[in-house]
């Protein structure tokens, strides 16, 4: 049996591989595949990728393309989600901020650096025209931290997936002034380069079981009311979150790689841009 470890966000993309986990698929093919839930996000994954502790993770794309250009030893083998991720972005409930363009030069929960939280607080900046290099950072480690530095004053907003945080939108915790969807496929496949080495095969049986799983993955009986239970959505919030999520089953466009590569260079988040070809592997 050969044992793969694997990480992700604890939300409702990451269902169907909980399914094909749960139904010892991967067993089936002599593969435990032990998974970890992150709830530091992106950030968190880096980390446990460069420091091993894991073997490939479903990731945020930007996240992920920024690691590998700074040291990562890791490459992209696939979109995992090809549709974007909606960012709400967020207020404490008694903050006096009622609209997106007062929270110009105030301060931004993030998760970690090098976060989605952090990237997608530049990007959004940068579509509204705001001076993107004094943007100001409050470190919260995960959601829950960004809920108790927005509730004690201590940062003014927060960016997160926009249904993942709609029970603290509904329950009071949170407002929400506004969105923001990633200009891109929004979630990836990354594995380290010595596990695509040495467990190639192990990786591409993984690879294949998750994409029969995902193409059909919204024709699952019920698989609303499942999704609903497990991760506290209401009903309606999660079928209209299936109607605008897509999952892939193909390696990522070059093209996507480039033009991440060049907001991100814009933006002075990254110091280079480098081929496609050194942040992907094809299967």
């Amino acid at each position: 049996m050969h044992t793969i470890k694997i990480g992700g966000v604890p939300e409702h993309f990451n269902l169907p591989w909980h399914l094909t986990i749960e139904d010892k698929s991967y067993e089936k093919e002599g593969i435990q595949l032990e998974w970890t839930n992150y709830y530091g996000g992106t950030g968190a994954m880096c980390e446990a990728l460069r420091n091993s502790e894991i073997d490939m993770a479903i990731i945020l794309t930007e996240g992920i393309v920024k690691d590998i250009i700074g040291g990562n030893p890791s490459k992209i083998v696939q979109t995992y989600i090809q549709t974007p991720l909606i960012w709400g972005i967020h207020v404490a409930s008694n903050s006096h901020y009622t609209e997106l363009s007062q929270l110009e030069n105030t301060k931004i929960a993030i998760s970690r650096y090098g976060s989605g939280s952090e990237l997608m607080a530049y990007m959004n900046a940068q579509s509204q025209n705001w001076d993107t290099s004094s943007l100001s950072f409050e470190v919260t480690q995960n959601l829950n931290g960004a809920i108790d530095a927005l509730t004690a004053g201590k940062a003014d907003y927060f960016m997160w997936e926009h249904f993942t945080t709609k029970p603290l939108v509904d329950n009071g915790t949170f407002r929400r002034v506004a969105d923001y969807p990633t200009p891109w496929p929004c979630f990836v496949i990354a594995v380290r380069d010595e596990i695509i080495k040495t467990k190639h095969d192990q990786i591409e049986k993984i690879l294949n079981i998750i994409n029969t799983t995902t193409a059909d993955f919204k024709n699952i009986p019920s698989i609303d009311r499942t999704l609903s239970h497990r991760y506290d959505q209401r009903l309606e919030d999660i079928q209209k979150w299936l109607t605008i999520t897509q999952w892939s089953q193909s390696i990522i466009d070059q093209k996507t790689l480039l033009y991440i590569q060049e907001q991100l260079h814009a933006l002075n988040i990254i110091d280079e841009t480098i081929s496609p070809e050194d942040l992907m592997y094809r299967f």
